[in-house]
C-alpha cells in the first residue's frame, strides 16, 4: 500500500484539482451521497487499484485500438452529457417569432447555469438529441425513472425583458403526425372524440416529460405576480405601459402609388423572402374596404420595427400604411388563451391577466377556472373537476388554490407572427431551460453560400437582451 502511494507530485496535483472540483460539484448539486465514489478518483490518480488502462499495455494493436476508440467515445458522451444538462446546450432559432431580435438561421449557445440547471427529469436519455431520433424517428429517452423537479442555484432569475429558453408548455401531449398546432388547440378544433378516431390522419396520442418536450425561445414579458395587460397591441404590466423592445414589429398592409417593390427595397428594409407577402385571411375587397385603401392600386403585406415603418413613410411613392388587426376573431386557430373560455380577448387586445406566483391565493370561480385549470391540472398535477358548478381539486370543494411554482407570460418581438402565451397560456418555472448568451453562428436562408449566407457580422452578438 505505501509503494502505492509513493506517486510524483503531479498526480497529486492532479488529485487535488479534480476531487476539489468534484467536492464543489456535489455541494452545488447537493447530494453529498456522491461523496462515496470521491475513493474512485483517488484510485485513479493515486492508488490505482482498478486497471483502468489495462488495454494500454496490450501488444494486440486491433484489441488497442478498438479500446481506444472505446475509451475516446465513453470520455465525449460522459462530458457532453454532463456540459449539455448542467452547463451550455446548442440552440438553432427556427422560426420568425423573435425577428428582429434574433434571426431565423441564428445559432445560440443557451446558458443553463444563469437561471440555475434542472437536475434531469429523464436521466435515462441520449445527449444533444432532445425527444426523438433523426432518420429512425424512435424516442430518445427512456421514460423511467422519472426524478421530480428540481433547480440548482443559478446566479439569476428570470426578468421582464428576458429572452428564455424554455420546454413548450402544452407540448405534454401530443398528436403524432399533427404537432402544430398543439394537441389542445387540436382538441378544440376537432374535438377529442375525432382525434381518437383518426389515427390514421393525426396519429398516436402520445406523452412527453417537461424536459423532452420541444424547446421554443421567446421574451419574457410578464412575471410571476404582474398583472398583464394588452391594448392595441401594447402591453401594460401592472397597469404602467411597456416600451416595446427595439427589435418588436408588427404586421402592416402598404398601399403604393403603383409603384412595384423590387428586391432592394425589401433588402435595404430587412425584410425576408418569407415575409414579403404574408399570407392573410381578407380577400383584396375586404383589406380595401377594412383599411380604407385606395382601389387598382397595388397593397402589400409584410412585418415592420418601427425604425423601418418610419423609413418606409418618407418614400414619396408610398401611399397609405395600417396595422393589420386581428382579422380572426379569436376563432380557429387564432382562438387565443383560454381556449376553453370567451372573454372577448384576441391577439391585440388581451386580459387582464394575474399570472400565477408561487404562495399566492387565487379565489376560483367558474368564470376565471379556465385561466388556471391547466395550471391546476397539468402543470402541478391535481385532479380538477366541476360537479353542479362547484370546484373539487383533489376531489374537495375548492374555492381557493395556492400556486406551487412561479409563471411567466413569454411573446415573441414579431408580435403578429408568434405563437406565443397569448395563445397557449403561462410557462411554468420548471420548464425553463437557461438563457440564450452569445450568436456562434448566422445562416441567412435567403442567402447562397458564395453570396452572403453567413452573416458575419452576428456571429459574436450578444443574445441575452
Amino acid at each position: 500500500m505505501k509503494d502505492r502511494l509513493k506517486k510524483p507530485l503531479k498526480n497529486w496535483l492532479k488529485f487535488a484539482i479534480w476531487g476539489l472540483v468534484y467536492v464543489l460539484f456535489i455541494a452545488w448539486v447537493g447530494n453529498f451521497w456522491w461523496l462515496l465514489l470521491l475513493p474512485l478518483i483517488f484510485d485513479v490518480f493515486i492508488t490505482k487499484f482498478i486497471p483502468y488502462t489495462w488495454w494500454k499495455k496490450t501488444k494486440n494493436k486491433t484489441l488497442y485500438a478498438v479500446c481506444s476508440w472505446i475509451d475516446a467515445i465513453i470520455f465525449a458522451l460522459i462530458a457532453v452529457y454532463f456540459i449539455n444538462f448542467f452547463l451550455f446546450q446548442n440552440y438553432q432559432i427556427p422560426t420568425s417569432s423573435l425577428e428582429k431580435s434574433l434571426l431565423v438561421g441564428d445559432f445560440l449557445f443557451v446558458s443553463k447555469a444563469s437561471y440555475g440547471p434542472r437536475i434531469p427529469n429523464t436521466p435515462l436519455s441520449f445527449p444533444l438529441v432532445q425527444n426523438t431520433f433523426p432518420i429512425l424517428n424512435t424516442k430518445s429517452y427512456i421514460e423511467k425513472p422519472q426524478w421530480k423537479y428540481r433547480r440548482l442555484k443559478g446566479w439569476d432569475n428570470v426578468e421582464r425583458g428576458d429572452i428564455v429558453v424554455f420546454n413548450f408548455p402544452t407540448g405534454d401531449t401530443i398528436a403524432e403526425k399533427q404537432q402544430n398546432p398543439d394537441y389542445y388547440k387540436l382538441c378544440y378544433l376537432y374535438g377529442k372524440n375525432t382525434i381518437l378516431a383518426n389515427e390514421d390522419f393525426f396519429g398516436k396520442i402520445m406523452y412527453r416529460p417537461v424536459d423532452k418536450r420541444e424547446n421554443y425561445v421567446k421574451r419574457c414579458v410578464a412575471v410571476a405576480g404582474d398583472t398583464l395587460q394588452i391594448i392595441d397591441n401594447q402591453v401594460f404590466i401592472n397597469g404602467k405601459e411597456e416600451k416595446d423592445f427595439d427589435g418588436a414589429q408588427y404586421n402592416y398592409y402598404v398601399q403604393t402609388d403603383g409603384t412595384t417593390l423590387t428586391e432592394t427595397f425589401f433588402e435595404k428594409l430587412g425584410i425576408s423572402v418569407a415575409d414579403r407577402n404574408l399570407p392573410t385571411n381578407l380577400s383584396f375587397d375586404s383589406i380595401i374596404n377594412l383599411y380604407e385603401f385606395a382601389e387598382n392600386l397595388p397593397i402589400y403585406h409584410f412585418p415592420m420595427t418601427k425604425e423601418v415603418k418610419q423609413k418606409a413613410e418618407k418614400l414619396n411613392y408610398v401611399k397609405k400604411i395600417a396595422i393589420e388587426k386581428d382579422e380572426t376573431n379569436s376563432v380557429g386557430l387564432g382562438k387565443v388563451f383560454p381556449l376553453n373560455a370567451n372573454y372577448g380577448w384576441n391577439r391585440d387586445n388581451f386580459g387582464k391577466l394575474i399570472i400565477p406566483k408561487r404562495g399566492e391565493t387565487v379565489n376560483l370561480t367558474l368564470e376565471n377556472l379556465p385561466i388556471y385549470e391547466h395550471v391546476i391540472r397539468n402543470y402541478e398535477r391535481n385532479s380538477l373537476s366541476v360537479k353542479d358548478s362547484v370546484i373539487y381539486i383533489n376531489g374537495k370543494k375548492s374555492s381557493s388554490y395556492i400556486f406551487q411554482m412561479d409563471y411567466y407570460f413569454m411573446m415573441g418581438d414579431n408580435r403578429h407572427n408568434s405563437a406565443d402565451s397569448r395563445y397557449w397560456g403561462f410557462v411554468p418555472e420548471d420548464h425553463i431551460v437557461g438563457r440564450p448568451v452569445i450568436v456562434w453562428l448566422s445562416l441567412d436562408k435567403d442567402k447562397g453560400w458564395f453570396s452572403g449566407k453567413i452573416r458575419w457580422s452576428r456571429i459574436g452578438k450578444a443574445a441575452a437582451k
